[in-house]
């Protein structure tokens, strides 16, 4: 079987750790023939308080809380037993996305969608947010999960987008990262 790429949860701000101990783990195993590329996407942005007029940047991660794991399911689709230990057994690691814990595939887009962001970050080139002025959008992580509001202004150099959600009555701008909204 070819290979397919699986999301695991990890620990918040863990994710380079768990990547290099899994990175490290595989070698030593050597099953370097089941396990691919372990990735933590990030990107790279202006800083956001930058003093004295130098152009200072930060790399951010894309998906915090999780690691993407290319590994090659055995004949019937699992994982063999050996990796699915030797990952479930890392420091930090928590469980596979999937149904009912069990490892799912990422579906052909969502990987596609992925490496091409990962690759534009790592040319420097800034990510296209995918969202629009007046765009209706659902908050689906922070203080305002599962607000709905609209998207009063897109900061594509930030990678934030500005969202009107309304609180008490009132209509307040919100700056939000684009992972944490979706379009409904």
């Amino acid at each position: 079987m070819a290979m397919q790429w699986y999301v695991l949860r990890v620990a918040s701000n863990k994710e380079d750790s768990v990547r290099e101990a899994l990175d490290r783990k595989v070698k030593i195993e050597g099953l370097d023939d089941c396990v691919g590329r372990v990735l933590v996407p990030t990107e790279r942005r202006p800083a956001p308080r930058s003093r004295g007029g130098a152009k200072k940047h930060v790399d951010r991660k894309m998906y915090p809380g999780y690691v993407f794991i290319e590994m090659e399911p055995d004949e019937n689709g699992r994982i063999p037993e050996d990796v699915w230990f030797l990952i479930r057994e890392t420091t930090g690691v928590g469980d596979f996305v999937g149904a009912t814990g069990k490892p799912t595939p990422m579906n052909a887009s969502d990987v596609e969608k992925m490496l091409m962001q990962v690759e534009k970050a790592q040319e420097g080139t800034p990510v296209s947010v995918g969202f629009a002025k007046d765009d209706t959008v659902k908050i689906k992580e922070g203080a305002f999960e599962n607000f709905e509001g609209t998207v009063d202004e897109v900061l594509a150099d930030k990678g934030l987008v500005r969202v009107i959600v309304t609180i008490f009555g009132r209509a307040t701008p919100v700056e939000l990262e684009y992972w944490q909204i979706e379009k409904t």
